[in-house]
């Protein structure tokens, strides 16, 4: 059942950042705009990453004229020199680093018999190696400071529960969900959390997905976005995701490592991690024959649904 949320406390003060400093992958626009603009609005410093040097430097002006510090580094991510030169203009800029978000990505979606090596390299590189490599040297940086820090890795719903015609996508979504759970065991000694953010929210992204596409437009039409949207399905805009991330970056999360938190509309949730959901045993171990015997009164009586999830339009 879902938790009613406690208002605010009258008087306790903001989640506060300042005088850290944050690299935001892919921050041009979009979500990783909004994660950029929502560190900035709680005093973070903000390097912004965007392949699109205009888009780069758009989104760091528009954190400055709104009272906020940002620079640009335009890079595409996924290679180790990449991630040196965001970490570098972090220091050089800031003097440290405190929180990388990965949110740099790209879409080549195609079914399996269609998809090129090319499709498939493309997105692995920028989602799966940009992590990675991003998150090395953020780790190495944070580890030398020696003051904790935090790792907020962007996953995604199809990472969780695969989606059609995004076979690299999904595989490197989850790919992402799995690094954050071992970093935040091997980086636990040095206080820097990782956790995995799982967003649903309008974007060029989800306008792919064909239920959801209808929605999008609508909203970039100044429509808002239905309370079944919002409420049941966690779709809303990119700014209702951006609130996870200042406070993934804080002192009051400084105990939340190795999850997966999912944000979109007004919902938010935590993803489980796979488990088994169901054993049988046979003495002497199992056969092809005794495993087709048994499959379906006893492991294979609850199969686990694929896919993300049609909208449920309520009924007229």
């Amino acid at each position: 059942m879902p938790r009613p949320v406690a208002p605010p406390v009258e008087g306790k003060p903001v989640l506060d950042l300042t005088g850290k400093a944050a690299v935001v992958t892919g921050s041009g626009r979009g979500l990783g705009l909004a994660y950029a603009h929502a560190l900035a609005a709680h005093g973070a410093s903000v390097v912004v990453n965007d392949v699109d040097e205009d888009a780069a430097e758009a989104a760091a002006a528009s954190i400055t004229e709104a009272g906020g510090t940002a620079v640009a580094e335009v890079v595409p991510v996924g290679t180790a020199e990449a991630a040196d030169r965001l970490v570098a203009r972090a220091v050089d800029a800031f003097g440290r680093l405190d929180t990388l978000v990965t949110n740099a990505g790209i879409l080549r979606d195609k079914v399996l018999w269609k998809m090129t090596d090319d499709d498939f390299d493309a997105v692995v590189t920028t989602h799966l190696k940009g992590t990675f490599t991003c998150a090395r040297a953020a780790a190495v940086r944070m580890r030398e400071q020696g003051e904790g820090g935090s790792l907020i890795l962007v996953g995604s719903p199809a990472g969780q529960r695969g989606n059609f015609g995004q076979t690299n996508y999904a595989a490197a979504k989850a790919g992402i969900a799995a690094m954050a759970r071992t970093w935040s065991m091997e980086l636990a000694r040095a206080r820097v959390t990782v956790n995995a953010i799982v967003p649903v929210a309008a974007t060029a992204m989800t306008e792919t997905i064909p239920a959801f596409a209808p929605y999008v437009e609508a909203l970039r039409s100044g429509e808002p976005l239905p309370s079944f949207l919002r409420k049941g399905e966690g779709f809303g805009t990119p700014e209702d995701c951006a609130a996870l991330v200042p406070f993934l970056a804080s002192a009051a999360a400084r105990d939340i490592t190795g999850q997966c938190v999912g944000i979109g509309g007004d919902r938010l949730t935590l993803w489980s991690h796979p488990q088994e959901v169901n054993t049988a045993y046979a003495d002497g171990g199992w056969h092809p024959e005794t495993i087709a015997e048994a499959w379906h009164s006893s492991v294979g009586s609850a199969p686990q649904s694929v896919g993300i999830p049609a909208p449920r339009v309520p009924a007229a």
